[in-house]
């Protein structure tokens, strides 16, 4: 029997990157999982990728669950309160929520203050990467609380330990993934008395198709990457954080989690899972000890 058998998740943004590692790996471990994003066969996001739902969902259902493509904008309360109306009314629970929408688009505008930053462009993260969030858990988490042991993975870039004493990016980026912080936090105290979980995750870097393709590899060459950016060598696939939160999902105790902030290299060394390649990227330690403090890329001992 597969450790999530039985077990029904919404991996809200799992068109690509890290949405689509979460979800496929929730597949391998069993569940059923509703794969939610704009990007399909038939119509192309303002992201312009072309990464499409029903892609993920074939991947879930190849790595042995049961994935659903559900084309929804997460910006439109209708359409995530039709979503979740139809996941009570085909599965009778919700027992995992994953919150990855993010909004960023194109090259982020690294270092900008507020008045040199695109305006519209922030507004619009914003958005994306705020807004969506909140509305998605309007509405799912009343079925999601009604099976005791429920949880709730707010995804973000950066620890909660990191990110308060390092500016990200830009002003934009800092406030979104900042309030996608200041959410998981609220939303652990609100289901503390349902007995669930809310926990903030972080990936390491991560080899996106989109970070792949900018870096001109792919995930079988990513190696190729280090001769330009050496830091990259602590890099980890897509596949690693979604095991770490398939490892979340299948611990009987995941309430011991409830306001916690980690990361999938935390996460692995607590659980025993692996990335890809057999090993255990520790990206944010490794940030702090080795890339911020000025030494030359060499990852012994963080993977």
């Amino acid at each position: 029997m597969k450790p999530l058998a039985g077990k029904v998740a919404l991996v809200a943004g799992a068109t690509r990157a890290a949405g689509r590692g979460i979800a496929v790996e929730l597949g391998a471990a069993g569940a059923t999982v509703y794969v939610t994003g704009r990007t399909t066969r038939s119509r192309q996001s303002e992201m312009g990728r072309p990464e499409t739902i029903e892609e993920t969902a074939e991947l879930v259902d190849k790595a042995g669950g049961r994935g659903i493509a559900v084309p929804v904008d997460h910006l439109d309360p209708a359409q995530v309160r039709e979503l979740v109306a139809r996941i009570e009314a085909e599965q009778g629970a919700l027992h995992i929520l994953v919150n990855d929408i993010w909004g960023q688009f194109g090259e982020p505008e690294w270092d900008k203050t507020v008045w040199e930053s695109n305006l519209e462009a922030g507004l619009r993260l914003l958005e994306l990467g705020v807004n969506t969030h909140a509305i998605t858990s309007h509405f799912a988490l009343p079925l999601l609380i009604k099976t005791p042991g429920g949880l709730v993975v707010e995804m973000t870039d950066g620890t909660n330990e990191y990110n308060a004493s390092n500016y990200r990016v830009s002003f934009f980026y800092d406030v979104a993934k900042g309030a996608v912080s200041r959410m998981a936090f609220a939303l652990a105290h609100e289901l503390k008395q349902y007995d669930a979980a809310a926990v903030l995750l972080t990936p390491g870097w991560l080899r996106s198709e989109a970070m792949l393709d900018g870096f001109g590899v792919r995930e079988e060459n990513w190696r190729d990457a280090t001769e330009k950016v050496p830091h990259f060598a602590i890099s980890e696939s897509p596949s690693y954080v979604g095991r770490a939160v398939a490892a979340l999902a299948a611990d009987p105790d995941v309430v011991r989690w409830n306001g916690k902030s980690t990361s999938s290299g935390e996460l692995a060394q607590l659980y025993g899972f692996t990335d890809l390649d057999g090993s255990r990227p520790d990206a944010w330690r490794y940030i702090v000890e080795v890339e911020s403090a000025g030494k030359p890329a060499d990852t012994t001992g963080y993977r």
